[in-house]
């Protein structure tokens, strides 16, 4: 309806009516007055309208004819028609003249509304994008073998399966086409609590172990408990007998006894894929190579490689080394450096294009488990990895030594017991195979100020022990070695605590902190484990220090003092470029 529909012919425009009050930021309708009716009062500007007696004015007033309403000095008036007379119609009141908004006002308004709408579509958008990734990610209920959710504030382990299955375009021509899928590539990613190093600890798929007993989910939720085998390569811990990656992580704590999280898996596409999208990767080979197997051939030199090209190079035995899966670890170590670096460059995160293609191609490519299933925990894990320098992402190998059973000829290799346990031992530890900043000076002092000062005797010890996360019975038999070994006589057993801990812990109160040396002493506890400030009572009412068993419990009498220095050992690490030879 317009205004000469409704009696109003002073030409303008009702859309032009409203105008924006610059003092609060809205829009408000403003009318043009005009003449009033004849016999119609109306009430004057400032006093209330059908005012009756008690309203703050008299009970009747006469009419009054109505001063022109203008708008404030900061509101503009309203706009006229383009065309319209300068000068108002006879009978009309000329208004105060309002200088129109400027060119520039209006640009600004309708940029400003036009951001508002995009942001709106870059936001819902972005979160139907969100929700197509999450639907590129394959998951596998792991069940009790992995978390169920991720801490952006611990150290974390992640194992990263490549499997030999052949499924996908163009991968059906390798090898075993028949493949149930095996653990053909292994590495267990330890990320430190405080993200200043990382150790990726390969496993080759020749090596001799046990694996245990496994449940694993089946589609219709039941669960089947599928039975371990004795003395077999480790890469049979997936695919063999329907074993999940579940299967492949228990078997990882049975061989280095470091408990993994989280596991993600990739095929053979994967390679292809992830190397596309990033447009390559650049490697290094110190020889030719012509391999008919994998199908690669290069030059001696430097090389970008990507899709088919780089499925090859990773997949080749027989050209480096002694053309053995110990010397394609390397080669594989190599390019997942290269990888690394590409990923994280600048080229790659400052292109949507790249980023994009990255994001597609890694979902499509991973299964991994429900706990981290969803698109923003596996953002989260890649920030997490990304605060880590390359220069303190170590590549390493588990320790190993040619199988005795194998007899003349070398097909599999056993773990190395005298030099593998020291490096299971750092990464459960969380202790750094590169040289990072250490902690603040305070706070190491602050710690290993515990262990300083005097000691009482083995007999004034008053200690209640709890199993948190030990093997059963290891109350009870610290309990007995206590007293019957060390003359800990004050010593009971209350069973399990109220949590599970990760580590074993000393709690005591200040004047019981010699006590605590004491017991720390004998049983091999660092300063980290003693925790000051809490005790509790005995049996018998009086005050007693409290120590708790936690997972790390080796055995009574064995030493818990945690390495604080990592074994010397061949490593690379990522932000170096080494050719593969």
């Amino acid at each position: 309806m317009d205004a000469q529909g409704r009696g109003r012919a002073d030409n303008i425009d009702p859309a032009d009516q409203w105008v924006l009050n610059p003092s609060t930021g809205e829009y408000e309708l403003r009318l043009t007055p005009s003449a009033p009716q004849s016999g119609v009062p109306r009430p004057r500007r400032g006093s209330p309208a059908n005012a009756g007696p008690g309203a703050g004015g008299s009970a009747r007033r006469a009419p009054e004819r109505e001063s022109p309403v203008t708008p404030g000095p900061d509101v503009p008036g309203p706009r006229r028609r383009r065309g319209a007379p300068a000068e108002p119609p006879p009978g009309r009141r000329k208004g105060r003249t309002k200088p129109r908004k400027s060119k520039a006002k209006k640009i600004l308004l309708w940029t400003g509304g036009t951001m508002a709408f995009v942001l709106v579509a870059v936001s819902a958008a972005g979160y139907l994008y969100l929700k197509h990734l999450e639907g590129n990610v394959s998951t596998t209920d792991v069940g009790s073998a992995g978390k169920k959710g991720f801490s952006k504030d611990e150290a974390f382990n992640i194992l990263i399966i490549g499997t030999d299955k052949r499924t996908g375009k163009g991968n059906e021509g390798y090898g075993d086409a028949g493949s149930v899928g095996h653990a053909d590539t292994n590495i267990l990613l330890h990320v430190s609590k405080d993200r200043t190093n990382a150790t990726a600890l390969s496993i080759p798929r020749d090596l001799i172990v046990n694996v245990p007993d496994c449940p694993t989910k089946q589609p219709d939720g039941t669960e089947k408990v599928i039975p371990g085998t004795q003395n077999v390569r480790f890469n049979t811990s997936l695919g063999q007998d329907g074993r999940d990656p579940g299967c492949t992580m228990r078997t990882v704590k049975a061989v280095t006894g470091i408990s993994v999280d989280h596991f993600m898996m990739a095929d053979f596409n994967a390679v292809k894929t992830l190397t596309t999208a990033v447009q390559g990767v650049e490697v290094c080979l110190a020889k030719d190579v012509n391999d008919p197997d994998s199908h690669l051939k290069l030059s001696a030199g430097k090389h970008t490689i990507q899709g088919e090209q780089a499925l090859a190079f990773v997949r080749t035995r027989h050209s480096f080394g002694n053309q053995g899966d110990l010397d394609r670890i390397k080669v594989q170590q190599q390019f997942l450096s290269s990888l690394m670096r590409k990923m994280s460059s600048s080229d790659t995160l400052t292109s949507p294009t790249k980023l994009i293609s990255l994001a597609e191609a890694a979902t499509k490519a991973l299964t991994v488990d429900t706990g981290i299933g969803k698109v923003s925990t596996l953002k989260d894990v890649a920030l997490e990895l990304k605060k880590v320098p390359p220069k303190n992402i170590s590549f390493l190998t588990v320790p190993v030594r040619d199988n005795p059973a194998d007899g003349v000829v070398r097909k599999t290799v056993i773990v190395d017991t005298n030099t593998a346990p020291a490096i299971f031992d750092a990464m459960k530890n969380d202790v750094s195979f590169t040289t990072v900043k250490q902690k603040e000076k305070k706070e190491k002092a602050a710690v290993a100020a515990r262990l300083k000062g005097t000691r009482s005797a083995a007999a004034d010890i008053r200690v209640d022990i709890y199993n948190g996360g030990a093997p059963g019975g290891s109350a009870q038999e610290t309990l007995n070695w206590l007293q019957i070994t060390e003359g800990v006589l004050k010593s009971s057993q209350l069973g399990n605590a109220d949590a599970t801990l990760s580590k074993t812990t000393l709690e005591y109160s200040p004047d019981q902190a010699d006590q605590a040396r004491k017991l720390a002493d004998l049983m091999g506890l660092s300063a980290s484990a003693l925790k000051p400030g809490k005790s509790e009572k005995n049996s018998q009412g009086l005050p007693a220090i409290v120590l708790t068993l936690g997972k790390d419990f080796k055995g009574a009498g064995v030493s818990m003092t945690t390495p604080t220095k990592a074994p010397d050992v061949q490593k690379s690490t990522a932000d170096k470029v080494e050719c593969a030879k």
